[in-house]
């Protein structure tokens, strides 16, 4: 009995898949952010999704981590954390980390990651 219950559990478990950013832009995907509200970044920023339900990238001056758990189209950041160094570009990092948790959803278009909100507010990324 054991047996054919451990055998349902991985049949069902094996066709849950992964409905978050994560697990439709794999594991390895590097995401570089183009524009903020529309605006060019020249400074590097990145976000990846390592794995389920997880956000990590590297801010102007600091890498970052989180948690989002949404399905698409959805996004939620939740738990972001990052190192505290300070550079020039801090002022950029916080309104990047300000924008990135006032986000409610995600598009992804080949190589494009839009994140928007209701309001207007945008981050794309283009896949590196």
């Amino acid at each position: 009995m054991i047996r054919i219950s451990l055998i349902v559990l991985s049949i069902l478990t094996s066709c849950f898949k992964d409905e978050t950013v994560s697990g439709q832009t794999g594991d390895e995907a590097l995401w570089l952010l183009s524009t903020m509200n529309e605006a060019p970044v020249t400074t590097r920023i990145t976000i990846a999704f390592p794995e389920e339900g997880k956000i990590a990238g590297q801010a102007p001056c600091n890498r970052y981590f989180g948690n989002q758990t949404a399905p698409l189209p959805w996004f939620e950041v939740k738990g972001l954390g990052s190192t505290k160094m300070a550079c020039p570009e801090l002022e950029l990092e916080t309104q990047y980390f300000t924008l990135l948790q006032k986000m409610t959803t995600a598009e992804i278009a080949g190589n494009t990651l839009v994140l928007a909100t209701d309001t207007g507010n945008t981050l794309v990324f283009n896949k590196k």
